[in-house]
């Protein structure tokens, strides 16, 4: 199993993380070492004094494929959930600034916190789903699948053409605007519509 990300995917975080708009999917991986399930609490790393939230819907892969063809992209997941991709964003900015890769700022262990998953069947429309994340009982980001800029068909496909899927890996599909720090003692929340899919504590 494998977590695929996709970075840049909502015009409005692009627009306050201050980059570039992309012409194509941006996507980078972390490893099964950054799962963290079942509402376990996620304890903040001594190595990073900023790390931040960013909630996402998340994608799960139901069958092997490679070089996916875009129209039939749809039938490859079957579930769709909502994660957390912590970002020690400090550590980030000085990979950047040096121009090395930014793994360990985005792959440490425990960084991708997920929930439950609902059927696909359950969606009416799959381009207009929202979602949102809650912190200490505050929203703090907002997000509606209707704004990506790569659609997940557009996803599925893209990284099928570099990286073959398989049952049971998960794509992360981009969070929208509001990301920010977190802190021991917060308690987060994240929602598909009103239905409430993961929820744990920073120590």
């Amino acid at each position: 199993m494998k977590i695929i990300c996709i970075g840049r995917n909502y015009s409005n975080h692009i627009k306050e993380m201050k980059s570039e708009t992309p012409g194509e999917p941006v996507f980078f991986m972390k490893p099964d070492t950054a799962l963290l399930t079942d509402g376990k609490p996620f304890y903040h790393p001594d190595f990073s004094n900023e790390i931040h939230h960013e909630a996402e819907l998340v994608l799960k892969i139901c069958k092997t494929g490679k070089h996916i063809d875009i129209e039939f992209a749809n039938t490859y997941f079957d579930e769709i959930g909502i994660g957390i991709d912590f970002t020690a964003r400090d550590l980030q900015a000085a990979c950047k600034a040096s121009g090395h890769p930014w793994e360990k700022a985005k792959s440490f262990d425990n960084s991708a916190p997920i929930g439950n998953f609902l059927q696909k069947n359950n969606f009416k429309n799959i381009s207009d789903i929202n979602f949102r994340l809650d912190i200490n009982g505050k929203t703090i980001q907002k997000g509606n699948t209707s704004d990506l800029l790569f659609p997940f068909d557009k996803i599925i496909s893209y990284v099928s053409g570099f990286v073959t899927l398989k049952k049971g890996d998960l794509i992360f599909t981009g969070t929208p605007e509001g990301v920010g720090p977190v802190k021991p003692g917060d308690k987060l929340e994240a929602f598909i519509e009103e239905k409430k899919m993961l929820a744990f504590e920073v120590k």
